[in-house]
């Protein structure tokens, strides 16, 4: 069976070769956005399943190929869901991981433990093409807490300061093979992925 081209939307090599291998043996070839010349799309949206569609919309119109986006992002209750679709952008444009966490940390200064509850989400959305009505939504949720201080090198974003119930480690501890299968986005690409074989075999 020939490849089927697939346009992600990001330009991030992580995920390039994570959804590449993942993809591989339904015959999908992914493809960055960048390479194919797609602009990146404004984000305006205050949930994560919106600006997953208008990511993937955007990627699907400028190159004709079906689209693959996701939105990713920290949820933490004591903050009402914040940084939520912020998560990248917590201390502001051009802001790094460290600060991100700094400012995180700094927001839930006093918190107990038992008031630190936190959830990362990822929402990933699959488009035939741009006009496609039915998408494949798939959602993605890791529950945790967030630490008083940064623990472990690995990872990245709020990996340093996310608790993993059951593992006794943060998320930046974890083994990238470990972290891949309970994680968030693990999560959701295997729901993407269920779905994609349901669909192809209809």
């Amino acid at each position: 069976m020939p490849e089927q081209r697939l346009v992600l939307a990001s330009n991030n090599a992580g995920k390039i070769r994570e959804l590449g291998d993942l993809l591989a043996p339904m015959h999908f070839l992914v493809e960055a956005q960048g390479d194919l010349g797609v602009p990146e799309a404004e984000e305006p949206a205050v949930t994560f399943v919106e600006n997953a569609l208008i990511k993937a919309r955007n990627a699907a119109s400028h190159t004709g190929l079906p689209a693959l986006a996701d939105d990713s992002g920290l949820a933490v209750d004591a903050l009402d869901g914040a940084p939520g679709v912020q998560s990248a952008r917590y201390a502001g444009d051009g802001a790094s991981d460290a600060d991100n966490v700094r400012h995180l940390l700094d927001a839930m200064a006093g918190i107990p433990e038992a008031g630190r509850s936190a959830q990362f989400h990822c929402v990933l959305v699959y488009l035939r093409h741009a006009l496609d009505p039915t998408p494949i939504i798939c959602h993605g949720v890791w529950a945790g807490r967030i630490l008083t201080e940064p623990r472990g090198e690995g990872g990245f974003g709020y990996d340093p300061v996310f608790w993993v119930p059951g593992k006794d480690c943060s998320a930046a501890e974890l083994a990238r093979s470990e972290k891949s299968r309970i994680s968030h986005r693990g999560k959701a690409l295997e729901g993407l992925l269920g779905s994609l074989r349901g669909r192809a075999t209809l």
